[in-house]
C-alpha cells in the first residue's frame, strides 16, 4: 500500500504544478486584443443550386 499512496502523491503534485502553471498563465500573461478583417470572396455568398 506505501506505493500506492506515494504514486497518488506524486500524481497529485504534478497535477498541482499544472494547475499552478495555467492558474500564473492567466495572471501574469496580459493578451492584447487586435482587429482582424479576414477578404471573403463574393461567390461564398452565392447560394449553391442543387
Amino acid at each position: 500500500m506505501p506505493s500506492l499512496f506515494r504514486f497518488l502523491a506524486v500524481v497529485a503534485l504534478i497535477g498541482g504544478l499544472v494547475y499552478a502553471g495555467m492558474l500564473a498563465l492567466t495572471l501574469f500573461v496580459d493578451v492584447k486584443p487586435r482587429e482582424i478583417s479576414v477578404p471573403v470572396p463574393p461567390d461564398r455568398f452565392v447560394k449553391q443550386q442543387r
